[in-house]
């Protein structure tokens, strides 16, 4: 494990962003397109957590994200944050609020 300082984790943006819409990428097993709203804007990320989940079943779902990642493309589609999870024997388990919060809210 990388040891990083204070500084440099104040400048990682925690946001709860909310999925509005979550598809399968064509070509890809692993990989979900999801749209999700962060406050007043809604962003695209390329999730790589289309093993674990149905994308029907995530729409309306409350998740945490790195919101200011500098933009990447996975398979020619742009990604414009991290979602966060877990991983375990399983896959990945999403990182969610407990209880309902406000789109945006930064997270401490």
């Amino acid at each position: 494990m990388e040891i990083i300082s204070f500084e440099e984790f104040k400048k990682i943006e925690l946001r709860v962003a909310k999925i509005i819409m979550a598809e399968r990428v064509e070509g890809s097993d692993k990989l979900l397109k999801l749209r999700v709203g962060l406050g007043g804007e809604e962003r695209q990320i390329i999730a790589g957590i289309g093993k674990s989940y149905e994308p029907e079943n995530l729409i309306g779902r409350e998740i945490a994200v790195v919101a200011n990642l500098e933009p990447r493309a996975l398979m020619g589609l742009e990604s414009q944050g991290m979602i966060l999870c877990a991983s375990d024997e399983n896959g990945p388990v999403l990182v969610c609020p407990e209880k309902e919060v406000l789109s945006g809210t930064e997270i401490k």
